[in-house]
């Protein structure tokens, strides 16, 4: 669904509605599916990407990627910002022109009649997701996290931890982390892996054996293993914020 507003029409009332949220909910079953069913009148799928895997392709993972800050300051501002380039080794090459998309533009598809298509004066879609909240009204919380396609769903994890799970910030980013790999990756060559669930030990066997019983692909990753999350907020005049120790990159400093 998701492309430049400017070229294509994305019905975000709809995505947006609790309609549309109630219609996907009844689609959680028991056991894992290995479909992909978008929802919506009329989503178009991509074609799959075929042909030799170049060596190195799909998001890399190095010392030099993406980032991401947070800043709240006393006047009540907040900034939330995830500065990232691109690979050209994860690049779809031009057919017949031997060239790779370069920067962001690698998030194109040169499949036509997609809503991320290339095309002139186009803006690519993206995973970068720096997100803001608010409380009653007022700016509370900026969060967010390196990781393509992971982003959304660290991000999720975090938020409803805090918000709904009364953890507090802290608490919120080191709780145990998992994601998927179901959907077709955002990177060339757009690989998806069904039913695959990337879970951190910390969850326990436990968790891991209910999940493959259920017809999960359960993968056990490192106890801090995944996401990188950081957050600030400003609530009666406090500033607060929490790092993250996974990776031992994040930072939270206050002055």
């Amino acid at each position: 669904w998701y492309g430049d507003p400017d070229f294509v029409d994305v019905p975000l009332d709809l995505l947006l509605s609790k309609e549309y949220a109630e219609e996907r909910r009844a689609l959680v079953g028991e056991t894992a599916s290995a479909e992909l069913r978008p929802g919506g009148d009329g989503p178009r799928l991509p074609s799959p990407v075929t042909g030799a895997v170049v060596a190195g392709a799909g998001e890399p993972t190095r010392a030099s990627d993406t980032c991401h800050v947070d800043v709240a300051d006393r006047w009540g501002n907040l900034v939330s910002a995830t500065p990232s380039g691109g690979w050209l080794w994860s690049s779809p090459v031009v057919p017949k022109l031997g060239f790779p998309l370069g920067t962001r533009a690698q998030m194109f598809w040169l499949e036509e009649g997609l809503p991320n298509s290339l095309e002139p004066g186009k803006r690519p879609r993206t995973t970068l997701s720096p997100s803001l909240a608010f409380r009653g009204g007022d700016p509370y919380l900026a969060f967010g996290t390196p990781g393509g396609d992971q982003q959304d769903q660290w991000s999720l994890n975090f938020f409803l931890r805090h918000v709904h799970g009364g953890l507090n910030l802290q608490e919120a980013i080191d709780a145990p982390s998992f994601d998927t790999n179901h959907f077709p990756s955002s990177f060339y060559p757009r690989d998806s892996k069904p039913r695959e669930v990337e879970l951190e030990a910390r969850f326990g066997d436990d968790v891991a054996r209910a999940l493959r019983e259920r017809g999960h692909d359960v993968v056990v990753t490192g106890d801090w293993s995944l996401g990188r999350v950081s957050a600030v907020a400003r609530e009666d005049g406090l500033l607060k914020g929490a790092a993250n120790p996974r990776g031992m990159q994040g930072y939270i400093v206050g002055r």
